[in-house]
């Protein structure tokens, strides 16, 4: 255990590395001390808004929330350390992947920026999976530039950069136009081969665009693709003034390449190995499993991106998992405040996940589909939280807690089967991180059984992505000659740490199963909501 007076020093000479993630509900930043321990953090609250027809956030809360999580976090190491922070030995930010960043030469935005959660570029995301033979998700940047596209907006001939959440803030704190290899392969398709953008695909992009009339030339619009471990610049003077408008944060910090949020999951879960996966829980949730050799065709469900060291990945992507659980364990909590009790969120959590594990194991004949916005792997195009059940169903509060735990993993369900059914893909472990677990075995059991593969929650799980980011540009400074980020990983940063594996309980399986059948048979309920009650709660 590092001691408080080396701590300070470690703080004091920039023995440190200091990660931030966007993400979709909060942005964080997280210090770590060479032996990848959490010195500091902060956090900032912030949420998406529909506007216009598309999920976006504001391009001035972007910096206003990086801000005020670097803030809090050194407002912490103030109080802790009686230090002012003035240099950290490494800095790397991550993001939410995907969506539409797009900048005129002036360096100005043209459009608010379209997030994952948009399912607004169907006809560009088949358009291209057809030219390309590769599946293109509606997510993914490049579907929102072509739906643009093919939508004739007007700001499309003015777009001279585009790139993602993360490549901008790194552009705006170091002025260099780069994307982590993982963050870009969500952008872009790209070759395993070369690490780069699939060249023959920017042509055939190139031409089908100049067919529209448009003189787009891909592989100017795009940043730069790197590996993890390679530099990636330098926090420029303004950068360190718009990080830290106190003035105390000093230039020429070396920074990583910019990586989103899939990444970052995998490297806070050592899971970058091939035959190794996670399971990453938020807003959205997704899976990633490090694959031994390509898949046989082509399938909508699965994306095909990178780790941050560049092996292909198959990426089962959610757009929605937990929102709706909360939304129902707010309610609870203001029921509780009406009778006169006050109950922070986490034991509230805690009470009503575990309640879930006296529940029938199908759910008692309930089903509920927590779709705030749009699911591409279910074909729904819009969002409607729905909660529904028949005479005959057992209502009761444990079942209404195990029906909303076994849908949030219900359409992910749908995309692994294709893998481990169809394609028989090999997955050694699959480790699970995300603000879910912190309740012990209860969300970890419901992921088992969806799965019906043994489910590992690391002493880490809590850390998160902006930890993750910490560790890859820890991994920029520190990583020994030659090392590989696999080794980097296995040898130095997880060592030590300790896990706990569940395995499927046969009787929750079956549940699970049964619950599938319903929610599959449901889904023309869901998709009736969508035409019947309007975005506004009217029909």
């Amino acid at each position: 255990m590092t001691s408080h007076t080396d701590l300070k020093e470690a703080i004091v000479q920039g023995a440190t590395s200091l990660g931030i993630e966007l993400g979709s509900t909060r942005i964080k930043a997280v210090l770590i001390d060479r032996q990848f321990q959490t010195i500091a953090s902060g956090s900032y609250e912030w949420e998406n808004q529909l506007k216009n027809g598309f999920w976006t956030y504001g391009q001035s809360d972007m910096m206003t929330g990086v801000q005020a999580a670097y803030r809090e976090l050194k407002e912490e190491v103030a109080r802790s350390y009686g230090v002012t922070l003035q240099t950290v030995g490494s800095i790397g930010f991550s993001a939410m992947m995907h969506g539409y960043l797009a900048f005129d030469q002036q360096g100005e935005l043209l459009v608010p920026f379209r997030t994952w959660r948009n399912s607004t570029t169907g006809a560009a995301a088949k358009e291209l999976t057809e030219l390309f033979q590769f599946n293109i998700p509606e997510r993914w940047s490049i579907a929102h530039l072509y739906q643009a596209i093919l939508n004739q907006e007007e700001h499309v001939p003015r777009v001279a950069f585009m790139t993602t959440l993360s490549g901008y803030m790194h552009w705006l704190l170091t002025g260099r136009k780069v994307l982590g290899i993982g963050d870009a392969s969500g952008m872009f398709p790209i070759d395993e081969a070369t690490g780069q953008y699939h060249s023959a695909m920017v042509q055939q992009f190139n031409e089908r665009v100049a067919d529209r009339g448009y003189a787009l030339r891909l592989e100017e619009l795009l940043p730069k693709v790197q590996l993890a471990g390679e530099g990636a610049g330098e926090l420029t003077q303004e950068g360190a003034a718009l990080l830290d408008p106190a003035g105390d944060l000093k230039p020429g910090i070396p920074l990583c390449p910019p990586e989103g949020d899939a990444g970052t999951g995998m490297v806070a879960t050592n899971s970058v190995k091939k035959r190794t996966g996670n399971v990453s829980v938020g807003t959205s949730i997704f899976a990633m499993i490090v694959l031994e050799k390509e898949l046989s065709k082509v399938y909508p469900e699965i994306d095909i991106v990178t780790t941050p060291d560049g092996s292909p990945v198959a990426m089962v992507h959610a757009n929605n998992c937990s929102s709706d659980l909360n939304a129902w364990v707010g309610l609870f909590r203001e029921f509780a405040a009406a009778m006169g009790y006050s109950e922070d969120s986490g034991r509230l959590f805690s009470v009503l996940l575990n309640k879930s594990l006296e529940a029938d194991p199908d759910g008692g004949g309930l089903l509920s589909y927590g779709y705030l916005s749009g699911e591409n792997i279910t074909g729904i195009e819009q969002g409607r939280p729905l909660f529904v059940r028949s005479p005959e169903s057992s209502f009761n509060l444990a079942n209404f807690m195990r029906t909303h735990l076994f849908t949030a993993f219900g359409a992910l369900k749908l995309g692994m089967d294709i893998l481990t059914d169809n394609e028989k893909v090999a997955i050694d472990s699959i480790l699970a991180h995300g603000g879910l677990f912190k309740t012990p075995v209860v969300g970890q059991r419901a992921l088992a059984a969806a799965l019906n593969v043994p489910i590992s929650v690391m002493s880490t799980a809590g850390e998160g992505g902006a930890w993750g980011m910490a560790l890859l540009a820890s991994y920029l400074v520190n990583k020994g000659e030659g090392e590989s980020l696999d080794g980097f990983l296995a040898g130095q940063v997880f060592q030590a740490v300790e896990g706990q594996e569940l395995a499927p309980d046969a009787r929750d399986v079956l549940g699970f199963e049964a619950f599938m059948a319903r929610y599959k048979a449901g889904l023309a309920i869901e998709q009736a909501a969508v035409e019947h009650l309007l975005e506004n709660g009217r029909g």
